[in-house]
Protein backbone atom coordinates (compact mmCIF):
# COMPACT_ATOMS: atom_id res chain seq x y z
CA UNK A 1 0.00 0.00 0.00
CA UNK A 2 1.14 3.13 -1.20
CA UNK A 3 0.99 6.32 1.23
CA UNK A 4 1.36 9.77 -0.42
CA UNK A 5 2.50 13.10 1.87
CA UNK A 6 -0.86 14.76 0.78
CA UNK A 7 0.04 19.39 0.52
CA UNK A 8 -1.08 21.30 2.77
CA UNK A 9 -4.26 23.86 1.64
CA UNK A 10 -3.42 25.85 -1.24
CA UNK A 11 -5.17 29.02 -0.17
CA UNK A 12 -2.63 29.78 2.70
CA UNK A 13 -0.78 32.14 0.60
CA UNK A 14 -3.32 33.91 -0.54
CA UNK A 15 -5.39 34.14 2.67
CA UNK A 16 -2.01 35.49 3.85
CA UNK A 17 -0.38 37.48 1.26
CA UNK A 18 -3.81 38.75 -0.85
CA UNK A 19 -4.78 37.29 -4.05
CA UNK A 20 -5.50 39.61 -6.10
CA UNK A 21 -8.70 39.51 -7.98
CA UNK A 22 -7.85 40.57 -11.99
CA UNK A 23 -5.60 41.95 -14.43
CA UNK A 24 -2.11 41.29 -14.51
CA UNK A 25 -1.18 40.99 -11.17
CA UNK A 26 -3.75 37.88 -10.78
CA UNK A 27 -2.07 36.65 -13.91
CA UNK A 28 1.61 37.05 -12.41
CA UNK A 29 0.32 35.59 -8.76
CA UNK A 30 -1.00 32.33 -10.61
CA UNK A 31 2.40 32.18 -12.27
CA UNK A 32 4.89 32.79 -8.92
CA UNK A 33 2.36 31.86 -6.06
CA UNK A 34 0.23 28.74 -7.51
CA UNK A 35 1.77 25.34 -8.57
CA UNK A 36 -1.40 23.61 -10.44
CA UNK A 37 -0.86 25.51 -13.70
CA UNK A 38 1.13 24.39 -16.90
CA UNK A 39 2.81 28.10 -16.36
CA UNK A 40 3.33 28.10 -12.60
CA UNK A 41 5.28 24.28 -12.90
CA UNK A 42 7.17 25.74 -15.60
CA UNK A 43 8.16 28.77 -13.45
CA UNK A 44 9.04 27.17 -10.26
CA UNK A 45 11.10 24.21 -12.07
CA UNK A 46 13.04 26.69 -14.15
CA UNK A 47 13.34 28.71 -10.46
CA UNK A 48 14.90 25.44 -9.01
CA UNK A 49 17.48 25.14 -11.94
CA UNK A 50 18.66 28.75 -11.36
CA UNK A 51 18.81 28.24 -7.35
CA UNK A 52 20.71 25.24 -7.68
CA UNK A 53 23.14 26.46 -10.01
CA UNK A 54 23.52 29.48 -8.07
CA UNK A 55 24.79 27.57 -5.20
CA UNK A 56 27.01 25.12 -7.03
CA UNK A 57 28.56 28.37 -8.13
CA UNK A 58 29.06 30.02 -4.89
CA UNK A 59 30.52 26.61 -3.80
CA UNK A 60 33.04 26.54 -6.83
CA UNK A 61 33.90 29.97 -6.28
CA UNK A 62 34.88 29.26 -3.16
CA UNK A 63 37.53 26.94 -4.56
CA UNK A 64 41.15 29.06 -4.45
CA UNK A 65 42.22 27.45 -7.59
CA UNK A 66 39.42 27.59 -9.47
CA UNK A 67 37.99 31.52 -8.67
CA UNK A 68 42.22 32.06 -9.41
CA UNK A 69 41.22 31.17 -13.28
CA UNK A 70 37.90 31.87 -13.69
CA UNK A 71 37.27 35.15 -11.22
CA UNK A 72 35.05 37.14 -13.84
CA UNK A 73 33.30 34.34 -15.23
CA UNK A 74 31.76 33.63 -11.60
CA UNK A 75 31.38 37.08 -11.35
CA UNK A 76 29.12 37.76 -14.59
CA UNK A 77 27.39 34.45 -13.52
CA UNK A 78 26.58 35.85 -10.13
CA UNK A 79 25.52 39.31 -11.03
CA UNK A 80 23.02 37.36 -13.87
CA UNK A 81 21.64 35.24 -10.97
CA UNK A 82 21.10 38.29 -8.88
CA UNK A 83 19.32 39.91 -11.40
CA UNK A 84 16.72 37.33 -11.90
CA UNK A 85 16.41 36.80 -7.96
CA UNK A 86 15.86 40.82 -7.87
CA UNK A 87 13.12 40.64 -10.60
CA UNK A 88 11.85 37.84 -9.04
CA UNK A 89 11.52 39.56 -5.67
CA UNK A 90 10.03 42.53 -7.02
CA UNK A 91 7.42 40.49 -8.76
CA UNK A 92 6.27 38.76 -5.62
CA UNK A 93 5.88 42.29 -4.29
CA UNK A 94 4.08 43.53 -7.27
CA UNK A 95 1.31 40.65 -7.36
CA UNK A 96 -0.02 40.97 -4.08
CA UNK A 97 -2.23 42.59 -2.01
CA UNK A 98 -0.24 42.92 0.99
CA UNK A 99 3.61 43.01 -0.23
CA UNK A 100 4.92 44.02 3.49
CA UNK A 101 3.78 41.29 4.74
CA UNK A 102 5.62 38.68 2.54
CA UNK A 103 8.58 41.07 3.15
CA UNK A 104 8.56 40.31 6.47
CA UNK A 105 7.51 36.70 6.02
CA UNK A 106 9.89 33.80 6.02
CA UNK A 107 10.38 33.36 2.65
CA UNK A 108 10.85 37.06 1.95
CA UNK A 109 13.14 37.57 4.38
CA UNK A 110 15.39 34.89 2.60
CA UNK A 111 14.40 36.29 -0.88
CA UNK A 112 15.75 39.35 0.61
CA UNK A 113 19.30 37.48 2.10
CA UNK A 114 19.66 36.00 -1.18
CA UNK A 115 20.07 38.86 -2.67
CA UNK A 116 21.81 42.01 -0.64
CA UNK A 117 24.87 40.40 -0.54
CA UNK A 118 25.96 41.18 -3.66
CA UNK A 119 24.85 44.66 -3.77
CA UNK A 120 26.39 45.92 -0.57
CA UNK A 121 29.96 43.87 -1.42
CA UNK A 122 29.80 47.02 -4.08
CA UNK A 123 28.73 49.25 -1.82
CA UNK A 124 31.26 48.54 0.59
CA UNK A 125 34.52 50.15 -0.33
CA UNK A 126 37.85 50.05 0.75
CA UNK A 127 40.91 46.88 1.05
CA UNK A 128 40.23 46.55 5.09
CA UNK A 129 36.74 45.81 3.91
CA UNK A 130 37.45 42.40 1.91
CA UNK A 131 37.05 40.29 4.85
CA UNK A 132 33.35 41.64 5.57
CA UNK A 133 33.05 41.14 1.38
CA UNK A 134 33.70 37.37 1.99
CA UNK A 135 31.52 36.98 5.09
CA UNK A 136 28.79 38.62 2.74
CA UNK A 137 29.71 36.48 -0.02
CA UNK A 138 28.69 33.23 2.24
CA UNK A 139 25.80 34.29 2.96
CA UNK A 140 24.46 33.67 -0.65
CA UNK A 141 24.35 30.20 0.28
CA UNK A 142 20.41 31.09 1.98
CA UNK A 143 19.15 30.83 -1.59
CA UNK A 144 19.21 26.71 -1.36
CA UNK A 145 16.76 28.08 1.87
CA UNK A 146 14.03 29.09 -1.15
CA UNK A 147 13.61 25.67 -2.17
CA UNK A 148 11.36 24.86 0.19
CA UNK A 149 8.58 27.16 -0.72
CA UNK A 150 8.76 24.60 -4.19
CA UNK A 151 8.41 21.40 -2.11
CA UNK A 152 5.05 20.25 -0.11
CA UNK A 153 7.27 18.03 2.07
CA UNK A 154 8.78 21.00 3.52
CA UNK A 155 5.60 22.49 4.28
CA UNK A 156 4.16 19.44 6.11
CA UNK A 157 7.73 19.25 7.78
CA UNK A 158 7.78 23.27 9.69
CA UNK A 159 3.82 22.37 10.18
CA UNK A 160 4.73 19.08 11.90
CA UNK A 161 7.26 20.50 13.88
CA UNK A 162 5.44 23.42 14.75
CA UNK A 163 2.78 21.20 16.04
CA UNK A 164 5.45 19.51 18.29
CA UNK A 165 6.75 22.45 19.75
CA UNK A 166 5.62 21.94 23.27
CA UNK A 167 6.36 17.85 23.73
CA UNK A 168 9.67 18.93 22.18
CA UNK A 169 10.27 21.77 24.63
CA UNK A 170 9.58 19.70 27.39
CA UNK A 171 11.70 17.23 25.88
CA UNK A 172 15.01 19.34 25.83
CA UNK A 173 13.91 21.01 29.03
CA UNK A 174 14.67 17.11 30.51
CA UNK A 175 17.73 16.74 28.82
CA UNK A 176 18.58 20.31 29.77
CA UNK A 177 18.47 19.00 33.55
CA UNK A 178 20.40 15.68 32.48
CA UNK A 179 22.87 17.43 31.33
CA UNK A 180 23.41 20.03 34.29
CA UNK A 181 22.90 17.71 36.79
CA UNK A 182 25.41 14.66 34.99
CA UNK A 183 28.42 17.35 34.02
CA UNK A 184 27.94 19.16 37.81
CA UNK A 185 28.21 15.17 39.16
CA UNK A 186 31.23 14.41 36.71
CA UNK A 187 33.00 17.33 38.14
CA UNK A 188 32.68 16.31 41.59
CA UNK A 189 33.47 13.08 40.57
CA UNK A 190 36.67 13.67 38.58
CA UNK A 191 37.72 16.76 39.92
CA UNK A 192 40.46 19.27 37.78
CA UNK A 193 43.14 17.00 37.91
CA UNK A 194 40.94 14.46 35.06
CA UNK A 195 40.49 17.57 32.76
CA UNK A 196 37.00 18.46 34.45
CA UNK A 197 38.40 21.62 35.29
CA UNK A 198 34.74 23.19 36.11
CA UNK A 199 31.02 22.29 35.84
CA UNK A 200 31.19 24.22 32.15
CA UNK A 201 33.20 21.80 30.70
CA UNK A 202 30.76 19.06 33.02
CA UNK A 203 27.99 19.92 30.94
CA UNK A 204 30.49 20.46 27.44
CA UNK A 205 31.33 16.40 28.38
CA UNK A 206 27.46 15.80 29.63
CA UNK A 207 26.45 16.97 26.35
CA UNK A 208 28.84 15.30 23.50
CA UNK A 209 28.51 11.66 25.38
CA UNK A 210 24.69 12.06 25.26
CA UNK A 211 24.53 12.95 21.83
CA UNK A 212 26.99 9.98 21.47
CA UNK A 213 29.52 12.35 19.58
CA UNK A 214 32.14 11.45 21.77
CA UNK A 215 35.03 13.81 20.68
CA UNK A 216 37.33 12.30 23.20
CA UNK A 217 38.96 15.07 24.34
CA UNK A 218 37.83 15.01 27.66
CA UNK A 219 37.15 11.51 29.35
CA UNK A 220 36.97 9.95 32.83
CA UNK A 221 39.46 8.03 34.38
CA UNK A 222 37.73 6.95 37.85
CA UNK A 223 35.40 3.85 38.10
CA UNK A 224 32.85 5.81 39.09
CA UNK A 225 33.30 8.45 36.48
CA UNK A 226 33.81 5.62 33.96
CA UNK A 227 29.93 4.22 35.42
CA UNK A 228 28.18 7.58 34.79
CA UNK A 229 29.35 7.50 31.06
CA UNK A 230 28.22 4.21 30.45
CA UNK A 231 24.52 5.33 31.94
CA UNK A 232 24.83 8.67 30.08
CA UNK A 233 25.74 6.79 26.49
CA UNK A 234 23.10 4.08 26.74
CA UNK A 235 20.22 7.37 27.85
CA UNK A 236 21.78 8.64 24.49
CA UNK A 237 20.72 6.38 22.68
CA UNK A 238 17.00 6.44 23.86
CA UNK A 239 17.31 10.38 23.78
CA UNK A 240 17.81 10.67 19.79
CA UNK A 241 14.52 8.47 19.32
CA UNK A 242 12.66 10.41 21.46
CA UNK A 243 12.35 13.94 19.15
CA UNK A 244 11.89 11.19 15.64
CA UNK A 245 9.18 10.08 17.59
CA UNK A 246 7.06 13.10 18.53
CA UNK A 247 7.66 14.40 14.86
CA UNK A 248 6.71 11.23 13.63
CA UNK A 249 3.36 10.92 15.59
CA UNK A 250 2.37 14.13 14.72
CA UNK A 251 3.10 13.52 10.52
CA UNK A 252 0.39 10.46 11.06
CA UNK A 253 -2.01 12.58 12.71
CA UNK A 254 -1.32 14.96 10.27
CA UNK A 255 -2.05 12.51 7.38
CA UNK A 256 -5.03 11.22 8.81
CA UNK A 257 -6.42 15.16 9.13
CA UNK A 258 -5.78 15.61 5.28
CA UNK A 259 -7.83 12.53 4.74
CA UNK A 260 -11.07 12.98 7.23
CA UNK A 261 -10.72 16.72 6.25
CA UNK A 262 -10.57 17.67 10.26
CA UNK A 263 -8.88 20.96 11.23
CA UNK A 264 -6.61 21.04 14.30
CA UNK A 265 -6.84 24.32 16.48
CA UNK A 266 -3.31 26.08 16.39
CA UNK A 267 -3.72 27.58 19.52
CA UNK A 268 -4.30 24.52 21.99
CA UNK A 269 -4.25 21.59 19.65
CA UNK A 270 -7.17 20.15 19.67
CA UNK A 271 -7.76 18.21 16.66
CA UNK A 272 -10.42 16.21 14.63
CA UNK A 273 -12.43 19.56 14.16
CA UNK A 274 -15.03 18.97 11.30
CA UNK A 275 -14.09 20.45 7.95
CA UNK A 276 -17.04 22.83 8.46
CA UNK A 277 -15.92 24.20 12.02
CA UNK A 278 -15.11 27.50 12.49
CA UNK A 279 -13.84 27.71 16.31
CA UNK A 280 -12.42 25.41 18.19
CA UNK A 281 -14.59 23.61 20.73
CA UNK A 282 -12.08 23.87 23.15
CA UNK A 283 -10.67 27.11 23.57
CA UNK A 284 -12.81 29.08 21.07
CA UNK A 285 -10.10 30.48 18.87
CA UNK A 286 -10.60 30.41 15.21
CA UNK A 287 -9.55 27.41 12.91
CA UNK A 288 -7.79 27.26 9.99
CA UNK A 289 -9.71 26.82 6.37
CA UNK A 290 -9.18 23.18 4.68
Amino acid sequence: MQITTQPPPPNQDAERYGRPESGWRLTLYKIIFESDTQAGRTFDLILIGFILTSVVTVALDSVASIHTRHDNVFRAIEWFFTLVFTAEYLCRLACVKRPLRYARSAFGIIDLLALLPTYVAVLVPGVYALVDVRVLRLLRIFRILKLSQYVAEYSALAEALSASRRKIAVFMSFVLLVVVVMGTLMYVVEGPQHGFTSIPVGIYWAITTMTTVGFGDIAPKTAIGRGIASAMMLLGWGTLAVPTGIVSSEFTAQRARWALGMKKCEACGTDRHPANARFCSDCGAPLPPV
